[in-house]
């Protein structure tokens, strides 16, 4: 039995206009994708910030929103102060130390596993080992002597580092304070009061998703970070360790928890590598503990203060993580579930609204049929 299927030629055309804008959507978005990141960071810190700096202005003199805003970024300005001279050059100190080791690791290695000297005598492959161990002792100090010769491209990677962080913050800034006004501006366009309630509860469930989730993932991050660092700190105490180390390790496992799914596994192991150059003890135990404690988080912690849920399916959350690491990067990863959680929001507004329509228009297709009916008779 063949299925025929007539698609009529305006059908056919809306169609593929539709396709082709999509793809031109998506092209626009990649390519502002530096601007969107800084955009979309910005957002994230000022939803993070507003409930704060909201409760802070009621106890202020004159209730100043912008009075309020302005200790809250200093209190930002000096934590990320603090992060990058207390935790970048720990990290530093020790990639450079890697750097340097890798040459003296693989050699000890070579001489103390009897297995591997076994397998270079059988193959005769002592020329290539050698080989690959001058090429890395020149690797190294080759690294640690280009420190000068690419200070000059690391400042223009660091003036732009600066520059996005310092837009993030004016951008951010701006939106605590300027927000509440053009919100109220932008609803009292509306000559539809009807439509005007109607978007105005949609963008409050998708303010309550976003916000809700931001503050959540940021107290989850916060928890894990305090505890990482502490057991860093106390391994510190027992094994060959510097204590100056937890400080990195809480940044790394705040900024990388953000990430949903996978970033706190990703955090877990680079502190794990950063022990183990130091000792291999350490990085054991160090793993025993995140392994317990991902299971705490996940089952205890997260649900308990993630009261704001975006009710979306493991794949939708991979998806959209992947699609954001993918694009934009940590801070598309980091972003990606609020935006996703807004995009099942409206598509739900739309399906509702779709269903609404199609039982209106029952009552009329019944009545038309009926007189069709009678007409016939």
């Amino acid at each position: 039995m063949k299925v025929r299927i007539e698609i009529d030629t305006k059908t056919f055309i809306r169609f593929w206009l539709v396709l082709i804008g999509f793809a031109l959507v998506g092209v626009a978005i990649y390519s502002a994708r530096t601007a969107l990141i800084i955009l979309g960071t910005a957002l994230f810190l000022a939803l993070a910030l507003n409930g704060p700096v909201s409760r802070l202005a009621v106890h202020l003199p004159g209730k100043s929103r912008a009075f309020s805003t302005a200790i809250a970024y200093i209190i930002v300005v000096m934590a990320l102060g603090a992060f990058i001279f207390l935790a970048i050059p720990p990290i530093a100190q020790q990639t450079g130390k890697f750097i340097q080791s890798v040459p003296t690791l693989f050699e000890s290695a070579r001489t103390q596993w009897y297995g591997f000297n076994h397998l270079v005598e059988q193959y005769n492959l002592q020329p290539q080992l050698d080989s690959a161990i001058k090429a890395l002792n020149e690797s190294a100090s080759r690294s640690a002597s280009s420190i000068g010769s690419n200070l000059l491209s690391g400042l223009g990677s660091i003036f732009s580092v600066l520059t996005a962080v310092f837009l993030v913050l004016v951008l951010s800034y701006l939106m605590l304070i300027e927000g509440p006004s053009w919100s109220r501006k932008m609803w009292l366009l509306y000559s539809d009061k009807e439509k005007m309630k109607y978007h105005r509860k949609i963008a409050q469930q998708m303010n309550a998703v976003v916000s809700g989730y931001v503050t959540g993932q940021l107290t989850v991050s916060a928890i894990g970070a305090a505890f990482a660092g502490l057991t860093v700190f106390v391994l510190s105490l027992i094994f060959p360790v510097p204590s100056n180390l937890a400080i990195p390790t809480a940044a790394i496992t705040f900024v990388l928890s953000l990430i949903p799914m996978f970033g706190a596994t990703i955090g877990g192991l680079i502190v794990a590598a950063l022990l183990a150059f130091n000792a291999p003890g350490a990085a054991v135990i160090y793993l025993i503990y995140f392994i317990v404690y991902q299971q705490i988080e996940n089952n205890y912690i997260s649900p308990t203060i993630q009261s704001k849920r975006n009710d979306l399916t493991p794949l939708a959350i991979l998806a959209s993580v992947t699609i954001g690491l993918y694009l934009f990067g940590i801070a598309g990863g980091i972003i990606s579930i609020p935006i996703a959680g807004c995009v099942k929001i409206l598509f739900d507004a739309y399906m509702e609204r779709a269903a609404e329509e199609r039982e209106k228009e029952k009552p009329k297709e019944t009545k038309k049929n009926t007189l069709i009916a009678k007409a016939d008779d």
